[in-house]
């Protein structure tokens, strides 16, 4: 259980970072700064010495300009940690990028993870960052702070859906009253999925689909998700949402027409996030200003 002292509660807001730690890319949020960093979740390791030549956009901006011996590596797979050592050095990179490289007091920090991780995913996701030198870290779903950073009234008595779209995960959550009612992730998500369906499709049934079926396979995916959801949440709720509707956001969201396709298969309203990128950064932002909120969503 954590330990929440008031002395932990008056050194809480130093220099504190949220991070969206995403399967495409990583964005840090530093309280009274804004979005401080915004890059590829990317590593590129020499593949003879074993050592870091770049890391974000600087490693993606190396790939296919530089010898076959240095390759890109993206340490997150589906929303968690694959690969444990370069999700440390992208981390450790991004927080001293985020505080211009001086670090005089370790940082809290609050970091986004998908809804269904498991206790080991959990696990690594805070000892990757503490040894990225964070004082103390807290884990907050996504989809729940993504509701937070669209400007959802998760605090009132109504049933708010947000349908978060990753680069590795679709999160969907129904908040009420800053609770979660109900939360869970879909491993189909915006980044390249449409070529990943038409690979799998090819490769375990030899069968090539074009990226229209596709975008169909995606699509009936996150609306069963969705019509799953309403089902298993309490009736008053779900009639909140047929009024209110779903916000769409994450980079997924961005996908051409997937909120009309949406719109059209569960009857649903559904808008889009203002700014669909920075939605869970921006939330998990919002809760190092917000200590009770926080500690009523942290994740144990």
């Amino acid at each position: 259980m954590r330990n929440w002292t008031s002395g932990s509660i008056l050194s809480f807001f130093s220099n504190d970072l949220a991070i969206d730690l995403g399967t495409s890319n990583t964005l840090v949020f530093a309280k009274g700064k804004g979005v401080v960093v915004s890059e590829p979740s990317m590593v590129a390791v020499n593949q003879k010495t074993g050592r870091i030549e770049a890391v974000g956009r600087e490693a993606k901006d190396m790939l296919g300009r530089t010898p076959g011996n240095i390759v890109a590596i993206r340490p997150m797979k589906d929303g968690v940690i694959a690969d444990f050592e370069h999700t440390e050095n992208m981390l450790d990179y991004f927080i001293k990028k985020a505080h211009n490289r001086s670090i005089l007091v370790r940082p809290r920090i609050v970091i986004g993870v998908p809804s269904e991780i498991t206790q080991v995913e959990k696990r690594a996701v805070r000892d990757s960052a503490l040894k990225a030198r964070a004082a103390e870290v807290f884990l907050v779903e996504q989809a729940v702070a993504a509701a937070i950073g669209t400007g959802l009234p998760i605090r009132e008595p109504t049933g708010n859906m947000i349908v978060d779209i990753g680069g590795g995960t679709t999160d969907i959550a129904v908040i009420s009253m800053t609770g979660i009612v109900y939360s869970r992730s879909v491993r189909v998500a915006g980044d390249e999925m449409d070529q990943a369906i038409i690979q799998f499709i090819k490769r375990k049934y030899n069968l090539l689909i074009g990226e229209r079926t596709a975008e169909e396979i995606t699509v009936n995916v996150i609306t069963d998700a969705v019509r799953a959801a309403l089902e298993q949440i309490p009736p008053e709720l779900s009639a909140d949402i047929v009024d209110r509707g779903i916000v769409l956001t994450g980079g997924g969201s961005l996908l051409k027409n997937l909120d009309k396709r949406l719109r059209e298969e569960t009857g649903l309203p559904v808008s889009m996030a203002d700014d669909p990128l920075a939605s869970v950064v921006l939330g998990a932002g919002m809760m190092l200003s917000d200590f009770n909120l926080l500690r009523k969503l942290c994740l144990d």
